[in-house]
């Protein structure tokens, strides 16, 4: 599995937060998203999952999104995905997690 190496802490915050920064380059994606644990895979779909749950439909998600595409997850499982949680989550997240995934998958009107 190639390495999770992420810098976009220390890119935006490094000089103003250079702790935040810290945690979110070297430990939320240098050592957690490292762990071999849980593949990549899923662990993609667990975060979109968490941030669509909590109603997170910012860049984050697109991020998320995107990474769950390049970590394998397909059109139709993102769509079986969202769907699912939208009966949990809320009907209003789910259109709005659609939107976005829309552009990551590139699906047209």
């Amino acid at each position: 599995m190639a390495k999770i190496v992420q810098t976009a802490g220390r890119d935006a915050l490094g000089e103003f937060a250079p702790e935040f920064a810290h945690f979110n380059d070297d430990v939320l994606f240098g050592e957690n998203w490292n762990n071999e644990d849980i593949d990549l895979k899923t662990r993609s779909i667990i975060t979109v999952v968490a941030l669509m749950a909590q109603g997170i439909t910012d860049s984050s998600l697109k991020f998320h999104l995107q990474n769950a595409k390049d970590h394998g997850v397909s059109q139709k499982e993102i769509s079986a995905i969202i769907t699912h949680v939208g009966f949990y989550a809320g009907w209003p997240k789910a259109w709005a997690v659609f939107n976005l995934a829309k552009e990551v998958w590139e699906v047209g009107e």
